[in-house]
């Protein structure tokens, strides 16, 4: 599989690997990042959830890329703290759905979040060419909501799924180019600030 890999300002984008699974079953099994991310923490042992990622990694889910995020910010370089993805892609109406989930606590509220959705938006928008990026965030999560916001998605509606609320929310390819040079300075920005929204599903 060819190599791919996105920088932005404070973290890099490459695809999954091998040596990622330890940390993504300790994330996965958290049942405070499974509650921010609308799932239900693992039960099953770390063998058969090893088996099970290196079935994923050998036939990824069609429609879908998997990225780790490393850190980049000069002082952390190359550090694992979580994924980012995009799936459900459909290739008649140009559109994917997002999803971010920040696993290593000490980089929360660091603006990791916002760089890497920015980041994954810009490959969307420009090499893959999509008309429309859209995702779900739980409805209490005003904190995801604000940066998610800050990204450039708009909320259309509310959505009842799994027996919770989310508001689905969206960024269509002309806005995104309408406003992408002053979103891609802000992540430059936040790199100078403390305190920028960040959240597991940001």
């Amino acid at each position: 599989m060819a190599e791919l890999e996105l920088r932005g300002a404070r973290i890099t984008l490459r695809r999954k690997a091998l040596s990622d699974a330890e940390n993504d079953y300790i994330w996965r099994s958290d049942p405070e990042i499974a509650r921010l991310d609308a799932a239900y923490p693992l039960t099953m042992n770390y063998d058969r959830y090893l088996k099970m990622f290196q079935d994923q990694l050998r036939y990824p889910t069609p429609g879908s890329l998997h990225f780790a995020i490393d850190v980049a910010d000069g002082v952390s370089d190359g550090k694992f703290i979580g994924n980012c993805m995009y799936y459900d892609l459909d290739s008649v109406n140009m559109e994917a759905e997002l999803g971010i989930v920040i696993g290593d606590r000490n980089y929360w509220s660091g603006a990791y979040g916002y760089d890497c959705v920015i980041t994954l938006l810009e490959f969307m928008f420009n090499v893959r060419n999509l008309k429309r990026v859209y995702l779900h965030t739980l409805d209490w999560n005003e904190r995801a909501q604000k940066c998610f916001a800050k990204c450039g998605f708009k909320q259309v509606r509310t959505v009842r799924r799994m027996g919770k609320d989310f508001y689905l929310m969206e960024v269509l390819r002309d806005d995104w180019f309408a406003n992408e040079e002053e979103r891609l300075a802000a992540r430059w920005d936040f790199q100078k600030r403390d305190g920028a929204p960040a959240t597991p599903q940001e």
